[in-house]
């Protein structure tokens, strides 16, 4: 699940029009405090992985719905097809080249480690990390370092990349503990739109295997 490691979106744009500049923890308060007004989003993505002994590098694209509390649809149409949805009570991935579904009970709001699983509203930005300013790879952006404050088993940090004017992301880089490095960039994003809970409904295609852990499985 690494690859859906991700950070938050958005912030708010007064906090770099201040006078002076902004301490990390700030914009970490302003991006938590604009994260709460959001309740639904969509756009498209692009994710590079590089990792391993061999630091193999892979590439891939779709595109992402979230809904608070709890829903969420990731869609990778290339190079292969796979499908990570999110109904607020199970999680299903689908990989239709294995014709096979993963399905898992969304994990509680104390155990919600993932910034996946923050995007769908649980979590919080200034509780549950520390934040540093890191060295951007995009010219003219802003980017902070997000630590967890409690030790992940599955994640070290990420580096959220923003836009200056309007804090809106424009990468997001996460560290998994295997040493490897997820980046994603965001584009076409637009917020509360009103997105049905429709768009969150999972239904298992014919002749395919499931498996469920033994949460899920009743």
């Amino acid at each position: 699940m690494r690859q859906l490691l991700l950070a938050l979106l958005f912030a708010t744009p007064a906090i770099l029009g201040a006078q002076g500049k902004p301490t990390p923890e700030a914009i970490a308060r302003a991006l938590q405090q604009r994260y709460q007004g959001i309740h639904d989003f969509s756009g498209e993505f692009s994710q590079s992985y590089r990792g391993g002994p061999l630091r193999v590098e892979t590439r891939e694209q779709g595109t992402v719905t979230i809904k608070k509390p709890g829903r969420m649809r990731w869609v990778y149409t290339k190079p292969e097809r796979k499908e990570f949805v999110s109904d607020g009570t199970k999680v299903y991935f689908y990989m239709p080249a294995d014709k096979q579904v993963m399905v898992s009970p969304v994990p509680p709001e104390d155990e919600a480690t993932t910034s996946a699983l923050f995007l769908t509203g649980k979590g919080d930005i200034a509780r549950d990390f520390t934040a540093q300013f890191a060295e951007t790879p995009l010219p003219g952006t802003v980017a902070l370092k997000l630590v967890p404050r409690r030790n992940q088993p599955d994640y070290e940090y990420f580096i959220v990349v923003l836009d200056p004017g309007t804090l809106q992301i424009r990468s997001l880089s996460t560290r998994d503990r295997q040493g490897g490095d997820s980046t994603l960039t965001f584009t076409k994003l637009k917020e509360n739109q009103g997105i049905s809970d429709k768009a969150f409904v999972f239904r298992i295609p014919p002749g395919v295997d499931v498996v469920t852990n033994d949460a899920s499985a009743n």
